[in-house]
């Protein structure tokens, strides 16, 4: 089993993640015909897969991440007016990241008991 690497701020924006050729989302139920489509009509109206649906998050994640950081560069350099609308940028990223960091290893955790079941 590879580990998965944590997701943070330094060393790669979220957008490099997505563009690599090791990030794979796969939907094994969409593959599966009728019951996937079931199962997406279901969850979210069938207009999409997971994979789409994660991928959209993930990318909506690194857009509010990057206007935080355009924000902050404007406050350090002096061009941003308005200091608390910087300020509720950087912790509406921050929250948003600490969510998407808890999903991560929530789902790492089910992935984990899933695995350690016997059969």
């Amino acid at each position: 089993m590879a580990a998965i690497p944590p997701v943070g701020l330094g060393g790669g924006s979220i957008s490099s993640i997505l563009s690599s050729p090791d990030f794979k989302v796969t939907n094994d139920l969409a593959a599966g015909g009728d019951q996937g489509q079931a199962a997406g009509a279901g969850a979210g109206g069938g207009a999409g897969s997971f994979g789409s649906m994660l991928a959209d998050k993930i990318g909506a994640l690194n857009d509010t991440l990057q206007q935080a950081d355009t924000a902050s560069q404007t406050l350090a350099t002096g061009q941003a007016k308005d200091i608390s609308s910087v300020v509720i940028q950087v912790e509406k990223a921050s929250l948003d990241l600490q969510l998407a960091s808890q999903i991560r290893n929530k789902a790492i955790e089910a992935y984990q008991d899933i695995f350690r079941m016997q059969i």
